[in-house]
C-alpha cells in the first residue's frame, strides 16, 4: 500500500495537526492520487467532535508545497479529463474550507500553485520570515490558470487588482510582501511558526465572506472596468495576444466577480481544461520538463570538482556581471583581476548598484549588502589568485590577448585550475593553442546582462577533460544559469542561429521596410525584442566582428550587408555610443530617421508583419537544423532551450525544433522553397530538413 502523504495527529489542547510529507521526494507536490488520501483525512477529522482547530504544515525542512505535479496533465487526452482534475481539487479544498473548526496553514519555504490554493482554502495563513519562503500562483508560466480555486479565492482575499498582478505574471511574493498585501495574516520566525499557528487555531474560526471587498468591486461598474482594462493593457504589453491563458484568467476572474464563487469555480475548471489542451501550454510545459531534466545532468561522464574560489579577469560589463552571479548567487569568494584600478572599481560599483537596489526595495538589509560585497575583492596583479579553482576570463575579443591570459594563469595558479573563456566568437581550440594544460581550457559564453540572462553556453574543445566540463556545468548551475554544452564551431549555437535572423532583418531594412515595422513584426510574432532594437542593444560593432568569422568558416549565407560598415563609419554602434537606429536622448523610443538617409533608403511599408516574421524566422530555423545535424548541439531539446533562454525565441512556440514539429517538416521545407524562389538561395532548405521531410520524421 502506498504511504499517504497526509498524516493526522492530535494534541491534548484540542488542536489537530495535518502534516504533508510526500514520501521519497525532496519537494511536496500535489498529485491526483492524493484525492483519496485527503478524503480519508477529512473523514477522520469528522469523527473528532471535540476539535477546536487544525494546523496544516509541511514535513519537509525547506518547503510547504511547491505546486501540483504537472506530469498528471500529460496523461489528459481531452479537455474534459483535465477539467475533472480541476474539479476534484476544488472539491477537496472546498471541503477543507467548510470544516467547522479554525484551519490554519503554517507556511515555510515555497508555497506555490496548488500549494497556495490549499493555503487559500484555510481560514488563516501564517508564514515564516525566512528568505526561502515564497508565495505565488505561477500557472500562467505554463500556459494555464490556477485550477483549484485560485482565480476565485485570491481576489476575494487581497482584492482584484493585486490578485490579477500575481496571477497574470506568476510573480512570487516574499514573506514581508505577502503580509503587506494581506495574503498571510502573520509573519513570524521559523522557530515559533508552529507555536504561532497553534495559538491562532485555538481562536474562533473567522467568518469568511465570499464577496469582493475592494472599492472598485463593490457594485461599481466603472471601477471594475478600469481595473480590468489596466490589467489587460499591462499584461498584453509584453504578451501581445500570444498567450491564451492571459485573456482566460481575466475572463474567469471577472466571471466569478459577476456570477458568484460557485459559478466562478465551475468556469475556472472548464477553462483550465481547455487551456491544458492548447499548443501553447504543451510547449511551455515541455520547456519546464526540459529544464527540470537538465538540472540533473552533469554535462560529461565525470563528477565535478569542488569549487571554493573563483577569479574573474576583466572588470568590464561582462566581468562585473560574472562576478555578481559567482559571488552573490553562487556564494563563492571572488577575486577580480584587471590591468587598472578603475576596472576593479567599475566591477565593484556594478555589484554595489545591483545590491543597493535590493536594499532600497527592502529585499536585503544594509548589513546583508555589506556582507555580500565582502565576497568580492580585486587586484591589478595576480595576488589572491593562486588558490582559485576556476578562472573566468572576460577580456577583449582578441585571440592573442586571450592566449596570453591562459599562459599567465597557468604560471600563477595550480595545475588543477580551470581556465574558462567568455568569448562569443573566437574558437576555443585557438585560445588553448599555447596552453601547457589544454585539458583545463573551456569556453563559457555568457549573455548580457549576465545577472538577468538565464543561459550559458559551455564549449569544450577537442582535448578539454570531462572533469573540466562537469565542473564548469556545475558552476553555471550554482550561478543560477541553465547551461547547454555545445561544440567548438564558429558562432557556437546561439550566435550562429541569431546571425542569419539579424542579417535578414537588415536585408528587409535595406529593401525599404520601416525600422519600427520590422521590430513590431517580430514582437507580435513573440520575440521579446525586435531585431533592429536588438542590434542597437548588442552593438553594431559586435555583429560586424562576429559575422566575418562565421562567413569564413560557414559560407556566404553569413556575409553581412554593407550597411554594417556604413553604420560604423558614421559612429553608430547602438545604445552604447548613444547613436544607432533609435534616438537615445528622447523620452519616448523614436527611430532616428537620419539613418535612412545614411543607408540610401526611402522607408515604405510593403510587406505584412507575417511576411517579415516568416522571413527572419525561417533563416533561424534552417540554421538550427544544420546545427543539430552537425553536432553543434547534442539534442533538439538543448537547441530549443538555448534559443528560448539565449535569444528569446517565443517560449509559447516551444523553441525552433518544437515549432518545426508543430508546423510539420513538410510545410517548413515548402515555405523555404517558396521564399528561396522569391528572395534567393539563402532560403534553400538544408539537406537535413529535406531528408527529414522525405522520411516523414520529427525532431521529437
Amino acid at each position: 500500500m502506498t504511504q499517504s502523504a497526509f498524516s493526522l495527529s492530535f494534541g491534548d489542547n484540542g488542536i489537530g495537526w495535518l502534516k504533508i510529507d510526500v514520501a521519497n521526494e525532496k519537494m511536496n507536490t500535489l498529485q491526483a492520487a492524493f484525492a483519496d488520501q485527503i478524503s480519508a483525512v477529512l473523514t477522520q477529522l469528522s469523527t473528532h467532535t471535540d476539535l477546536k482547530g487544525l494546523v496544516v504544515y509541511s514535513g519537509k525542512a525547506d518547503n510547504f508545497i511547491a505546486g501540483a505535479d504537472i506530469n498528471m496533465l500529460a496523461n489528459c487526452e481531452t479537455a474534459a479529463e483535465a477539467e475533472a482534475l480541476a474539479i476534484k481539487g476544488q472539491q477537496l479544498f472546498s471541503a477543507l474550507e467548510d470544516l467547522p473548526i479554525h484551519v490554519v496553514a503554517a507556511i515555510h519555504g515555497p508555497c506555490l500553485g496548488g500549494g497556495l490554493e490549499l493555503a487559500l482554502a484555510c481560514h488563516s495563513r501564517i508564514c515564516s520570515d525566512d528568505p526561502i519562503t515564497r508565495l505565488g500562483l505561477p500557472e500562467v508560466q505554463l500556459g494555464l490558470l490556477p485550477g483549484s480555486g485560485g482565480t476565485q479565492r485570491l481576489p476575494r482575499l487581497i482584492g482584484v487588482a493585486h490578485s490579477l498582478e500575481l496571477i497574470l505574471t506568476g510573480k512570487q511574493l516574499r514573506a514581508k510582501q505577502a503580509l503587506k498585501k494581506g495574503l498571510v495574516d502573520q509573519m513570524v520566525p521559523q522557530s515559533i511558526l508552529l507555536y504561532a499557528a497553534e495559538q491562532v487555531a485555538l481562536t474562533p474560526k473567522p467568518i469568511r465572506s465570499h464577496s469582493f471587498q475592494d472599492w472598485a468591486m463593490a457594485g461599481n461598474a466603472f471601477g471594475r472596468s478600469v481595473v480590468f482594462e489596466q490589467a489587460t493593457k499591462k499584461a498584453q504589453q509584453k504578451a501581445r495576444g500570444c498567450y491564451p491563458a492571459i485573456d482566460a484568467i481575466l475572463d474567469t476572474v471577472k466571471y466569478g466577480l459577476e456570477k458568484g464563487i460557485e459559478q466562478g469555480l465551475e468556469q475556472e475548471a472548464k477553462v483550465f481544461g481547455e487551456l491544458v489542451m492548447t499548443a501553447e501550454s504543451r510547449a511551455l510545459r515541455n520547456i519546464f520538463f526540459a529544464t527540470t531534466a537538465m538540472k540533473k545532468e552533469l554535462g560529461a561522464a565525470a563528477k565535478p570538482n569542488p569549487i571554493n574560489r573563483v577569479a574573474i579577469l576583466g572588470g568590464g560589463l561582462m566581468g562585473g556581471g560574472i562576478a555578481h552571479v559567482s559571488a552573490i548567487k553562487a556564494g563563492y569568494a571572488v577575486r577580480i583581476k584587471d590591468i587598472t584600478n578603475d576596472g576593479i572599481q567599475h566591477a565593484l560599483a556594478y555589484n554595489y548598484a545591483i545590491l543597493n537596489k535590493q536594499r532600497q526595495r527592502r529585499i536585503i538589509s544594509k548589513p546583508q549588502l555589506q556582507q555580500q560585497m565582502l565576497r568580492i575583492s580585486g587586484s591589478i596583479d595576480y595576488r589572491g589568485v593562486k588558490h582559485v579553482d576556476v578562472v573566468i576570463e572576460a577580456v577583449f575579443e582578441d585571440v592573442e590577448l586571450k592566449q596570453k591570459m591562459v599562459q599567465e594563469i597557468e604560471v600563477n595558479t595550480s595545475e588543477k585550475t580551470i581556465f574558462a573563456t567568455n568569448t562569443s566568437s573566437i574558437p576555443i581550440h585557438k585560445i588553448a593553442e599555447k596552453a601547457q594544460r589544454p585539458e583545463n581550457v573551456i569556453g563559457l559564453h555568457y549573455f548580457s546582462p549576465v545577472e538577468k540572462m538565464p543561459l550559458v553556453e559551455v564549449i569544450p574543445h577537442a582535448t578539454t577533460s570531462d572533469s573540466t566540463i562537469a565542473t564548469v556545468v556545475a558552476l553555471a548551475k550554482k550561478q543560477g544559469k541553465t547551461p547547454i554544452v555545445v561544440a567548438d564551431k564558429a558562432g557556437f549555437y546561439v550566435n550562429r542561429i541569431l546571425a542569419p535572423y539579424m542579417n535578414e532583418a537588415a536585408q528587409l531594412l535595406l529593401a525599404g521596410e520601416p525600422i519600427e515595422h520590422i521590430d513590431n513584426a517580430l514582437l507580435n510574432f513573440g520575440f521579446p525584442v525586435g531585431p533592429i532594437t536588438l542590434l542597437d542593444e548588442v552593438g553594431v560593432d559586435i555583429g560586424a566582428k562576429i559575422s566575418p568569422i562565421l562567413a569564413a568558416e560557414l559560407g556566404e549565407r553569413f556575409a553581412t550587408p554593407a550597411m554594417f560598415e556604413w553604420l560604423q563609419q558614421d559612429g553608430r554602434k547602438g545604445r552604447k555610443s548613444g547613436k544607432g537606429f533609435y534616438l537615445y536622448n528622447t523620452k519616448n523610443k523614436e527611430v532616428d530617421k537620419s539613418v535612412y538617409t545614411l543607408l540610401g533608403v526611402e522607408p515604405q511599408q510593403q510587406l505584412t508583419e507575417v511576411d517579415i516574421a516568416v522571413r527572419c524566422t525561417l533563416m533561424m530555423l534552417n540554421e538550427a537544423a544544420r546545427c543539430l545535424n552537425e553536432g553543434v548541439i547534442k539534442s533538439a531539446r538543448d537547441g530549443d532551450i538555448g534559443a528560448i533562454f539565449g535569444i528569446g525565441f517565443p517560449p509559447f512556440l516551444g523553441g525552433p525544433f518544437s515549432y518545426m514539429d508543430h508546423l510539420g517538416i513538410d510545410l517548413v521545407v515548402d515555405m523555404m522553397r517558396e521564399y528561396s524562389d522569391l528572395y534567393g538561395e539563402r532560403f534553400v532548405p538544408c539537406d537535413y530538413l529535406l531528408e527529414m521531410a522525405q522520411a516523414q520524421q520529427r525532431f521529437y
